[in-house]
Protein backbone atom coordinates (compact mmCIF):
# COMPACT_ATOMS: atom_id res chain seq x y z
CA UNK A 1 0.00 0.00 0.00
CA UNK A 2 0.87 3.61 -1.01
CA UNK A 3 1.59 5.45 1.75
CA UNK A 4 2.48 9.28 0.41
CA UNK A 5 0.07 10.14 -2.02
CA UNK A 6 1.28 12.95 -4.58
CA UNK A 7 -1.12 12.99 -6.86
CA UNK A 8 -3.06 16.14 -8.62
CA UNK A 9 -6.28 15.77 -7.07
CA UNK A 10 -7.30 15.17 -3.24
CA UNK A 11 -8.57 11.86 -3.74
CA UNK A 12 -9.21 9.05 -6.57
CA UNK A 13 -11.94 10.62 -7.33
CA UNK A 14 -11.08 14.01 -8.24
CA UNK A 15 -8.23 12.68 -10.42
CA UNK A 16 -11.03 10.56 -11.96
CA UNK A 17 -13.05 13.59 -12.80
CA UNK A 18 -9.75 15.56 -13.46
CA UNK A 19 -8.96 12.69 -16.24
CA UNK A 20 -12.30 12.93 -17.96
CA UNK A 21 -12.32 16.79 -17.76
CA UNK A 22 -8.55 17.00 -19.42
CA UNK A 23 -9.68 14.47 -22.25
CA UNK A 24 -12.83 16.05 -22.95
CA UNK A 25 -10.62 19.28 -23.49
CA UNK A 26 -7.93 17.60 -25.65
CA UNK A 27 -10.69 15.65 -27.64
CA UNK A 28 -12.04 19.65 -28.64
CA UNK A 29 -8.66 20.97 -29.40
CA UNK A 30 -7.77 18.19 -31.86
CA UNK A 31 -11.25 18.60 -33.74
CA UNK A 32 -10.61 22.05 -33.39
CA UNK A 33 -7.48 21.59 -35.21
CA UNK A 34 -9.05 18.74 -37.36
CA UNK A 35 -11.49 21.12 -38.24
CA UNK A 36 -9.36 24.08 -39.13
CA UNK A 37 -6.66 21.81 -41.40
CA UNK A 38 -10.27 20.60 -43.13
CA UNK A 39 -11.90 23.16 -43.95
CA UNK A 40 -9.05 25.66 -44.07
CA UNK A 41 -7.01 27.00 -47.47
CA UNK A 42 -3.78 25.27 -48.24
CA UNK A 43 -1.10 25.21 -45.57
CA UNK A 44 0.91 27.89 -45.90
CA UNK A 45 3.41 30.06 -42.95
CA UNK A 46 1.30 33.05 -43.31
CA UNK A 47 -1.90 31.55 -42.82
CA UNK A 48 -0.52 29.50 -39.75
CA UNK A 49 0.66 32.72 -38.29
CA UNK A 50 -2.33 34.33 -38.41
CA UNK A 51 -4.25 31.26 -36.76
CA UNK A 52 -1.80 31.36 -33.75
CA UNK A 53 -1.71 35.21 -34.06
CA UNK A 54 -5.49 35.00 -32.59
CA UNK A 55 -5.81 35.02 -28.73
CA UNK A 56 -8.19 32.60 -28.30
CA UNK A 57 -6.28 30.04 -30.35
CA UNK A 58 -3.49 31.02 -28.04
CA UNK A 59 -5.25 30.63 -24.61
CA UNK A 60 -7.29 27.30 -26.05
CA UNK A 61 -3.29 25.92 -27.09
CA UNK A 62 -2.57 26.59 -23.78
CA UNK A 63 -5.55 25.39 -21.86
CA UNK A 64 -4.83 22.15 -24.13
CA UNK A 65 -1.21 21.76 -23.35
CA UNK A 66 -1.97 22.52 -19.43
CA UNK A 67 -4.39 19.75 -20.02
CA UNK A 68 -2.24 17.14 -21.53
CA UNK A 69 0.49 18.15 -18.83
CA UNK A 70 -2.46 16.69 -15.94
CA UNK A 71 -3.49 14.09 -17.68
CA UNK A 72 0.12 12.72 -18.17
CA UNK A 73 0.92 13.87 -14.63
CA UNK A 74 -1.47 11.53 -12.70
CA UNK A 75 -1.32 8.79 -15.35
CA UNK A 76 2.07 8.56 -15.03
CA UNK A 77 1.46 8.63 -10.78
CA UNK A 78 -0.65 5.59 -11.03
CA UNK A 79 1.83 3.89 -12.94
CA UNK A 80 4.65 4.36 -10.94
CA UNK A 81 2.27 3.80 -7.66
CA UNK A 82 1.32 0.92 -8.86
CA UNK A 83 4.62 -0.76 -10.02
CA UNK A 84 7.15 1.36 -8.09
CA UNK A 85 7.49 -0.08 -4.62
CA UNK A 86 11.03 1.41 -3.39
CA UNK A 87 9.83 4.82 -2.33
CA UNK A 88 13.13 6.76 -2.50
CA UNK A 89 13.51 5.26 -6.30
CA UNK A 90 9.01 6.02 -6.43
CA UNK A 91 9.81 9.62 -5.24
CA UNK A 92 13.10 10.24 -8.03
CA UNK A 93 10.97 9.21 -10.32
CA UNK A 94 7.99 11.52 -9.89
CA UNK A 95 10.08 13.88 -9.22
CA UNK A 96 12.28 13.45 -12.85
CA UNK A 97 8.37 13.72 -14.43
CA UNK A 98 7.17 16.59 -12.94
CA UNK A 99 10.85 18.33 -13.68
CA UNK A 100 10.07 17.57 -17.31
CA UNK A 101 6.40 18.40 -17.32
CA UNK A 102 7.41 21.69 -16.24
CA UNK A 103 9.93 22.41 -18.53
CA UNK A 104 7.24 21.19 -21.40
CA UNK A 105 4.33 23.49 -20.31
CA UNK A 106 7.19 26.38 -20.13
CA UNK A 107 8.18 25.75 -23.40
CA UNK A 108 4.97 25.43 -24.94
CA UNK A 109 4.01 28.77 -23.15
CA UNK A 110 6.84 30.50 -24.53
CA UNK A 111 6.31 29.02 -28.07
CA UNK A 112 2.36 29.49 -28.02
CA UNK A 113 2.85 33.30 -26.82
CA UNK A 114 5.79 34.39 -28.16
CA UNK A 115 4.01 34.03 -31.87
Amino acid sequence: MVGQVSSVGRNGIHDFILIRATAIIMTLYTFFMVGYFAVGQDLSYELWLDFFSKTSTKVFTVLALFSVLIHAWIGMWQVLTDYIKPTMLRAFLQFGVVALLFVYLMTGFFVVWGV
